[in-house]
């Protein structure tokens, strides 16, 4: 979500305002990211960050560091739960972005990592993208070079995600 290695104008914040903009949407997007960050950095970034006026959807995508880093998957989803429930409490809608876990860190990791983000889409009803990055994940034609973040054409392909969810339920 940070725009890892790319120029501004290629930044996910950018390319979604833009597309949203060019169909006549008057929607501000604020990239509230910060590149490398953890669920960890996310929940002390939370209570401030989400009290900024005007604030009327946030898309939780935070997770994939975490995974990337092996931290136990409940540390991870405790977090997230606690800046659901920050979001709620302000009455912001909320999209969560689903990551899934390769097998690097062995079978019981990945089938704990997987369910964090099905399972607080169904005990918090939030609308929900199962996986961020389909289409664009293993794809070299659609990664920086390090395999891992999006190049220009993987970003369109998440702008487009972001932009029908966005588009369909707000």
């Amino acid at each position: 979500m940070a725009g890892y290695g790319l120029p501004e104008e290629y930044h996910l914040s950018f390319v979604l305002q833009d597309s949203l903009q060019s169909r006549g949407y008057n929607i501000e997007i604020i990239n509230g990211s910060v590149s490398g960050s953890t669920s960890s950095g996310g929940l002390n970034r939370a209570e401030w960050t989400l009290s900024e006026p005007g604030i009327d959807l946030i898309v939780l995508s935070l997770g994939a560091n975490d995974m990337l880093r092996g931290i136990n998957p409940n540390e991870t989803k405790n977090n997230l739960e606690k800046i659901i429930k920050i979001a709620k409490d302000k009455n912001i809608e909320i999209i969560l972005a689903g990551m899934i876990a390769p097998t690097s860190h062995g079978f019981k990791y990945k089938k704990n990592f997987d369910k964090i983000f099905p399972d607080l889409s169904k005990k918090f009803k939030l609308q929900f993208i199962p996986f961020l990055l389909e289409g664009v994940a293993m794809k070299p034609e659609f990664n920086l070079s390090d395999g891992i973040h999006p190049n220009e054409e993987g970003i369109i392909i998440i702008s487009k995600t972001l932009e029908e969810m966005i588009l369909k339920n707000f």
